[in-house]
C-alpha cells in the first residue's frame, strides 16, 4: 500500500470542480449580503418619507423622530432632529453605496457602525432583548464579515 498523495486525474479534477463551487457559492453570499444589507437600509429611510404607505412603520419624518428620541432616550432632546438626519443621511448613503458596489469595504464597514450603534441605543433605552429580537447585532455581524470579504475592487476570494 502507497501512503504517497495521489496525483490522479480524477482526483485533481474533482478538487478543482470543488475549489470553483466554493468560489461560486462565496460570491453569491457576499452579492446576496451586500443587496439584503442595502435594501435594509433603504426601505427604512424609504419608510421615514412614507414612501411605503400603509405598509410602513413609521409613515413620515416626524414619527421617525419621536422613535429616534426613545431609541436614544439617554441623549439631550436637543440632539435627537440631529441624530435623526444625521441617521438618515448615513443610511441613505450606506444602502446606495451597498446596492450599486461603490466602496464595498467602506460601505460595509458604515453598515456594521450603524446597526452596533443603533443595536447599542437599543439596548440601553429597551434592554438588550430589543436589538436581539430584530436581529440589529446579527445583521452588524453579517455586515463586519461582508466587509472582510470585499477589496475596493470588488469580491475578494
Amino acid at each position: 500500500m502507497n501512503n504517497a498523495p495521489s496525483t490522479d486525474a480524477s482526483v485533481i479534477s474533482r478538487s478543482v470542480q470543488k475549489g470553483a463551487c466554493s468560489v461560486t457559492v462565496v460570491r453569491v453570499a457576499t452579492l446576496y449580503a451586500r443587496i439584503a444589507l442595502g435594501a435594509a437600509f433603504l426601505s427604512a429611510v424609504a419608510d421615514r418619507f412614507g414612501l411605503w404607505g400603509k405598509y410602513g412603520g413609521w409613515g413620515n419624518f416626524a414619527k421617525f423622530t419621536e422613535y429616534t428620541g426613545r431609541v436614544n432616550s439617554f441623549m439631550p432632546a436637543f440632539m435627537i432632529p440631529f441624530l435623526a438626519w444625521a441617521a438618515t443621511a448615513a443610511e441613505l448613503t450606506v444602502g446606495i453605496a451597498l446596492m450599486i458596489g461603490v466602496w464595498p469595504r467602506w460601505a460595509a464597514f458604515g453598515a456594521t457602525t450603524l446597526l452596533l450603534l443603533f443595536g447599542s441605543a437599543m439596548a440601553i433605552s429597551f434592554g438588550i432583548k430589543s436589538p436581539l429580537d430584530y436581529s440589529v447585532f446579527s445583521a452588524s455581524a453579517a455586515a463586519l464579515l461582508l466587509a472582510s470579504r470585499q477589496s475596493e475592487s470588488g469580491t475578494k476570494v
